[in-house]
């Protein structure tokens, strides 16, 4: 998986490629807790997101947390696949999905 991040004051677009699987979450919670801190609008861009794993989804939820109380999360371009996965876990009441 790779992560491009085009940040912008306190805005943050992070564009995710490949697969988001429990050996790919680690890495990728960590350069969001990074940025957390200081932003009060995250994106994350899934157009060339091929999976997410529960693992994965972890991230999306704790990234949901912590912006719930500074900010705003957007989740958008979720291919069909992954929204499936998202509305089978109950992701798609909790992430705000355009």
């Amino acid at each position: 998986m790779t992560i491009e991040k085009k940040k912008d004051g306190t805005s943050l677009v992070i564009i995710l490629k490949g697969r988001l699987d429990t050996l790919e979450a680690p890495a990728f919670e960590e350069e969001v807790k990074k940025e957390l801190p200081d932003l009060t609008d995250l994106v994350f861009d899934l157009t060339d997101l091929e999976y997410v794993s529960s693992s994965g989804l972890r991230v999306f939820l704790m990234a949901q947390k912590t912006m719930k109380d500074q900010g705003n999360m957007v989740v958008k371009n979720v291919s069909r696949p992954i929204h499936d996965i998202m509305e089978v876990t109950g992701f798609t009441n909790i992430l705000n999905i355009v």
